[in-house]
């Protein structure tokens, strides 16, 4: 069983969708509707009902019991595995494959083609439509991830994450000129009419800090190399537009896409972690896609 803590920070907030935005999406709208029915969730340790109203300063509790048998059917799908042993994969997801089966997309993903290769060895932890995804990336974003194939993996990389110990860098073009290396500590949570959408706001938020580093500039626009101190839900898109300088060809955050981009040009292009079974600290580095390349070599440079 897996327990998520979180405190109201304003007041207002239906249950429901605070649960669903506080887990990252870890838990879907109906998934969190589901909980607090069967009895799973509590505020201030007393059982409500799914359309309770929050105060500020309330606590909750959502208790997530392990991942039931999964009718999400393993499709023998290629993938670039760059790592793997009995407890763990890396993978480099191309551009355009979702990672997690949901709505409209219940073939074809990432989750998929894992209970293929895998055969059924991967963690529960994250529930039975999403085994062995311990983060995500988006599904027009390429790059590496890592899956767990067993809870205890699970849990240790998880942990990793939340104390910002695991290593993740981004490769992006955006929109602009930037000159110089920079930092972006701008709390990001939902948007308030567009449930979509994240934005950076000090309501329902949670910290967040994105580092970036100048690579090379282009008459309009820059390649940067990003750190990412924290991970939440779409941060390098939303920090990027927050300071004027969206990814290139985001088109939810941006001003459309160029002709030869199909989605945003961003790439996770390094991961890095400690072993969470030997100890070993691991790290690996990923070629930028012909896409990124592509689109590199048709910019003017300054």
């Amino acid at each position: 069983m897996k327990i998520l803590e979180f405190t109201a920070e304003t007041a207002g907030e239906r249950l429901d969708k605070f649960i669903s935005f506080m887990s990252e999406n870890e838990l879907t709208r109906s998934a969190a509707v589901k909980l607090i029915e069967d009895g799973c969730c509590t505020v201030n340790d007393a059982a409500v009902q799914k359309n309770y109203k929050l105060r500020a300063g309330d606590n909750v509790r959502v208790e997530i019991p392990d991942a039931a048998e999964t009718d999400i059917l393993p499709e023998n799908i290629p993938l670039d595995i760059v790592y793997e042993d009995n407890d763990l994969l890396v993978v480099n997801k191309p551009k355009g494959m979702v990672v997690h089966p949901a709505a409209g997309h219940y073939s074809g993903t990432l989750v998929n083609a894992l209970m293929y290769h895998c055969k059924g060895s991967l963690s529960g932890i994250n529930g039975e439509i999403r085994p062995g995804i311990v983060h995500r990336i988006d599904k027009d974003t390429s790059g590496l991830l890592i899956v767990a194939k067993n809870d205890t993996a699970h849990r240790g990389l998880a942990e990793q994450i939340k104390e910002h110990s695991f290593t993740r860098e981004y490769e992006a073009v955006v929109n602009g000129s930037i000159k110089e290396d920079g930092t972006v500590n701008a709390p990001i949570g939902r948007h308030k009419t567009d449930r979509k959408k994240m934005c950076v706001t000090s309501e329902n938020s949670r910290e967040a800090v994105t580092h970036y580093f100048v690579l090379e500039n282009f008459t309009d626009s820059t390649h940067l190399r990003l750190r990412l101190e924290t991970g939440r839900t779409h941060q390098i898109r939303v920090h990027m537009a927050y300071i004027g300088h969206s990814v290139a060809g985001d088109e939810v955050y941006g001003n459309g896409k160029p002709k030869s981009l199909m989605g945003q040009c961003l790439h996770a292009k390094k991961i890095g972690f400690v072993h969470p079974i030997t100890g070993e600290y691991m790290e690996f580095d990923s070629e930028l896609p012909e896409y990124f390349k592509k689109f590199l070599n048709g910019k003017t440079r300054i």
